[in-house]
């Protein structure tokens, strides 16, 4: 299975400088899908890997920052759509890095492809397999030198979603940094969230994931496409605090959904 052709990719591959977000957490990503550089002294996580394309991108940001690929320690991920996952592969291949996700996210990283439980199964490309892969827990801490980076299981976009959380700090001034999986109910055509055998589960996933971002601690929200949480305009403000942000992404997807099933049920 090879999905559809890739419509949006040249505009979410679009180039775009790398710049500090706050702290020790750095935007690596392209201009149309994030993916951010939390930096200690003993070793970086990098939070997604964007399309196969954008890993030369990536790469480029990580060093035009002054940091190394090789010296980045931990990959993570939001969800294992190919828009997200699809440079993860070669990235570890670069960084020798471990790579950690959720259960369901890791079961479809180590043989590629799509999940077929997967809403959006048979329109997406597929993801090239991902080795030395670490299954995580809800909750779970990572710890690399002096970054605590937090996994927080977020599904319905995908049965595998995950969301983190950090704090960075600049001088005495710490502030919770919160990267949010995606939160859309879209689907392949015939997928139903109220009627589906493959995910009978998704809209309590969904309801699952609303709650966190109701109550997440949440001064700077980074979303996997920049645009979905205003990234840019607040780019533009030189200021990317915004601590009702994480609920009104919550609010925005419940709406979506709320249309969606009842869309279904008609």
């Amino acid at each position: 299975m090879s999905g559809q052709p890739c419509t949006e990719c040249a505009v979410w591959n679009q180039p775009q400088a790398p710049f500090r977000v706050f702290g020790n957490t750095y935007y690596v990503g392209t201009h149309g899908l994030s993916s951010l550089l939390v930096t200690s002294d003993a070793g970086h996580v990098l939070l997604d890997g964007d399309l196969p394309e954008s890993v030369p991108q990536i790469v480029a940001h990580i060093r035009r920052l002054g940091f190394r690929i090789e010296d980045v320690k931990l990959i993570v991920n939001s969800h294992v759509h190919f828009d997200h996952a699809g440079g993860i592969a070669e990235l570890q291949r670069l960084s020798g890095a471990r790579v950690a996700a959720s259960e369901w996210s890791a079961a479809v990283m180590a043989k590629g492809g799509v999940g077929r439980d997967d809403p959006q199964f048979g329109v997406i490309r597929p993801i090239a397999p991902v080795a030395r892969l670490e299954r995580l827990r809800d909750g779970e801490i990572f710890r690399i030198g002096k970054i605590e980076i937090t996994a927080h299981l977020t599904p319905g976009h995908t049965p595998g979603g995950t969301s983190w959380t950090w704090k960075s700090c600049e001088g005495t001034r710490c502030l919770s940094m919160v990267y949010a999986d995606s939160l859309t109910s879209v689907s392949a055509d015939g997928f139903q969230f109220t009627k589906s055998r493959a995910y009978p589960n998704a809209i309590p996933d969904f309801e699952k994931s609303f709650a966190f971002f109701d109550t997440v601690d949440c001064d700077i929200l980074v979303t996997t496409h920049p645009d979905a949480s205003s990234l840019w305009e607040r780019f533009e403000r030189h200021d990317f605090v915004d601590r009702i942000a994480c609920r009104q992404l919550a609010e925005g997807a419940r709406e979506k959904l709320r249309k969606r099933i009842a869309a279904e049920r008609q």
